[in-house]
């Protein structure tokens, strides 16, 4: 498979090389989703991997963000070292193509580490410098994946309601029902229109996956007057603790275990089904860090 984080160092290159023009309104830009969780623990960093690579499979250019401050962890479920990460951006050490690094299948990714910190008291120009650095790559994406942090910090809020997306986790533990629903809740009395997709993790088996997304669904129906679907759930499987502990993901090291055949699945229902996107969806990158920033 192709270095996808080496194509898009090239496109920058040539973005950056090629006479500036006006920025047409029409052109294609990255769909973002957030991917969340109301507790930590669920397998929400794992989930967001494993999906990338999938949505890679079906031909999809993917990049995911480790959004998550203080416990950023996608490098370490790849077994890759991050030399880079947004910090090095933001303080114009580094360029938007030197901090993407490719991780297993070549898929890109940012590390996010303590940059995530710096990303929320950005001066006006450096905003517009990390806007820039960002559309340029946008352009050539279909699929931005930000893994943020587990719960309900003010960080991640800001992530779910500046996406376009928001993908839940949670697992069958009542708890973890609890507080996805909790989240949910907080942030749709924050922002109306913010978009949601439930994915089950850990279920034993389909049943329980539908019962588990039905509890949260009836609440957020019968309270919230709010409709989640559902886009799928992924088994409760020895092979994904053992890929971990191998630091590899599991849909590379297993691929013909159950919670691969289950993500492959859920991958393809997410390309198949128009995107749930808000009603007054951010417009490009702009938009969204504009959102992200309160700016």
């Amino acid at each position: 498979m192709s270095d996808q984080a080496a194509a898009l160092r090239e496109m920058i290159s040539s973005l950056r090389s090629a006479p500036s023009r006006k920025p047409d309104s029409s052109e294609k830009t990255a769909h973002i989703i957030a991917v969340t969780s109301g507790k930590g623990g669920v397998g929400k960093s794992n989930f967001t991997l494993n999906f990338a690579l999938e949505l890679q499979k079906l031909g999809k250019k993917v990049l995911v963000f480790d959004a998550d401050i203080g416990m950023a962890n996608i490098d370490v479920l790849m077994g890759v070292r991050s030399q880079y990460n947004l910090f090095h951006l933001l303080k114009r050490e580094k360029s938007m193509s030197e901090i993407i690094q490719s991780g297993p299948n070549s898929l890109p990714f940012i590390a996010g580490g303590s940059g995530m910190t710096e990303l929320f008291s950005l001066s006006e120009d450096d905003l517009l410098h990390f806007t820039g650095q960002i559309e340029e790559i946008a352009q050539d994406l279909d699929y931005i994946l930000f893994d943020t942090g587990a719960g309900l910090s003010k960080e991640t809020i800001r992530f779910i309601t500046a996406s376009d997306e928001c993908i839940v986790v949670t697992t069958p533990e009542p708890t973890a029902i609890t507080d996805a629903y909790a989240l949910v809740k907080v942030v749709h009395d924050l922002e109306h229109s913010a978009s949601f997709r439930l994915v089950v993790n850990r279920a034993l088996d389909r049943r329980e996956a539908q019962q588990t997304a039905d509890k949260i669904r009836l609440v957020a129906q019968k309270f919230l007057h709010l409709d989640i679907p559902v886009l799928g759930h992924v088994s409760d499987d020895p092979h994904v603790s053992q890929a971990v502990k191998k630091q590899t993901p599991f849909s590379i090291r297993f691929p013909n275990s159950q919670a691969s055949k289950d993500i492959q699945e859920l991958a393809f229902r997410y390309t198949q089904h128009s995107l749930q996107v808000r009603a007054d969806s951010p417009k490009g990158i702009k938009g969204f860090v504009n959102r992200l920033l309160k700016r």
